[in-house]
């Protein structure tokens, strides 16, 4: 989700495991510019912000409950001047804090443990 190469930020982020049938959830918190770290929302609520025009820095996402046991969640950021970072997983940051650069994509995988 997002672009690249189009100096384009993210300002907020939902996200959703559809057909789950595992029991769990996804939870995630973002670094927004001027705020830091926002606190962990789950399933579908935003992280971020809406027509603040405040730029997404870092996430960080994690799975709960039978969900967790069963599979890890993967993601890589997109970072202004920087580029793709190298994959993550459960709750590792990614992105950048304290650099004022943007985030401008987002890829999500779930992989099963």
């Amino acid at each position: 989700s997002g672009t690249k190469g189009k100096s384009l930020r993210l300002e907020g982020i939902e996200i959703r495991l559809d057909n789950n049938t595992i029991g769990g959830s996804v939870e995630y918190r973002t670094h927004v510019q001027n705020e830091g770290w926002q606190a962990y929302v789950a399933d579908d609520a935003i992280s971020g912000t809406k027509g603040r025009s405040l730029r997404l820095e870092a996430i960080k996402i994690r799975l709960t409950g039978e969900l967790a046991q069963k599979y890890s969640v993967e993601y890589r950021t997109h970072v202004q001047n920087e580029g793709w970072k190298n994959w993550v997983k459960d709750d590792a940051v990614s992105g950048t804090t304290g650099k004022n650069l943007r985030l401008e994509a987002i890829e999500i995988r779930l992989i099963k443990k």
